[in-house]
């Protein structure tokens, strides 16, 4: 029971560096300097936070990031710059937790303190790049002291029950290894649409509403699909969204020909296609702050795809919404500010 209690609090404690390492730091040493918390026989090691340096350099640096995670933009730069010193920093922490123990513990122990610091880092700097397409900055205020709230309830639980702590801590990780994926690539979309607009914004790039040329490949697929109805008529490059066809952000074409509406995307080096059904649907241009979406929808509610384009491709989108409108026979959609 004693080596769980000892792993629960190491771990748990570079769990928490993982979402603010510079809180963990000044609030534990606080709580030891202060006789908050008593510090068991095991764990005297950890009295080194209590150092006046330590307390003072933690705390100055709490307090920048403090403010710098509740600016948009200005927290995910600062959580790029920690992308390496919160897990170094949580690998630290839990080999001091262990006191002395054999040098192989104390890797290990590292080694799964720094990646498990690494994983909740991961959803961190991922949710905060989500949060920040949103233009207004109280949504960063409210998921930063959510983020603080939570690194102070955790120190209360690795110190009362170190051994809960650990399977808390264990659960949050694999929550976060199945998350992460998703929030990446969810992230990498959002990263795409917004440079895009700084290029457009700064005139770097202008709307391209001509035929796109395909490689030969793609040609040839579009052909092999739709046979004599392949010639293409609209295409432009988007983003995947939630729907029933395609999973989401996924990079590539959009395409119409005589045969119907495909996407296209790169398999293995080689072009894929897959068909997209829009006979009978319903479509629809969404205007957004970040990029723009055309949103098929079938009219009972059973089925939706949709398409992101960045901004400066409104005109292609609301082309392509006019397009499809004709050909599904419905009545052309209304753009939505």
């Amino acid at each position: 029971m004693e080596t769980l209690q000892m792993l629960g609090t190491a771990l748990g404690l570079g769990t928490l560096a993982g979402i603010n390492l510079y809180l963990t730091v000044f609030v534990a040493g606080l709580a030891i300097q202060q006789g908050w918390i008593i510090l068991q026989p095991q764990y005297e090691q950890l009295s080194v936070l209590a150092d006046p340096v330590i307390l003072w350099v933690s705390g100055i640096l709490f307090l920048l990031q403090f403010f710098a995670d509740k600016v948009p933009w200005v927290d995910s730069l600062w959580d790029s710059v920690h992308t390496l010193i919160r897990p170094v920093g949580a690998a630290m922490l839990a080999i001091t937790a262990l006191g002395s123990t054999h040098p192989i513990y104390d890797v290990i122990v590292g080694l799964l303190a720094g990646g498990m610091a690494l994983t909740t880092h991961g959803v961190k700097a991922g949710t905060r790049l989500l949060v920040n397409a949103s233009p207004e900055p109280f949504s960063n205020i409210g998921l930063s002291l959510t983020e603080d709230a939570t690194v102070l309830a955790g120190l209360a639980l690795v110190y009362k029950y170190p051994v809960v702590a650990l399977c808390v801590s264990l659960t949050a990780v694999a929550v976060a290894i199945w998350l992460l994926p998703k929030l990446f690539g969810a992230a990498r979309a959002m990263l795409w649409f917004g440079w895009r607009r700084v290029r457009h914004a700064l005139g770097a790039t202008a709307a391209n509403d001509e035929m796109p040329e395909l490689p030969p490949t793609l040609e040839i697929e579009l052909h092999r699909l739709h046979g004599k109805r392949g010639a293409l008529q609209w295409g432009a490059p988007c983003v995947s969204g939630p729907g029933a066809h395609l999973r989401r952000n996924r990079f590539g074409w959009l395409l119409l020909t005589e045969g119907g509406l495909s996407f296209a995307r790169k398999v293995d080096s080689k072009a894929a296609l897959q068909a997209i059904p829009v006979q009978g649907w319903e479509v629809m241009h969404r205007r957004g702050w970040v990029c723009d979406k055309v949103v098929l929808y079938e009219a009972t509610g059973t089925g939706k795809q949709t398409f992101q384009f960045d901004r400066s491709r409104r005109g292609q989108a609301e082309a392509l919404v006019e397009l499809l409108a004709r050909r599904t026979k419905t009545p052309q959609a209304e753009a939505l500010a």
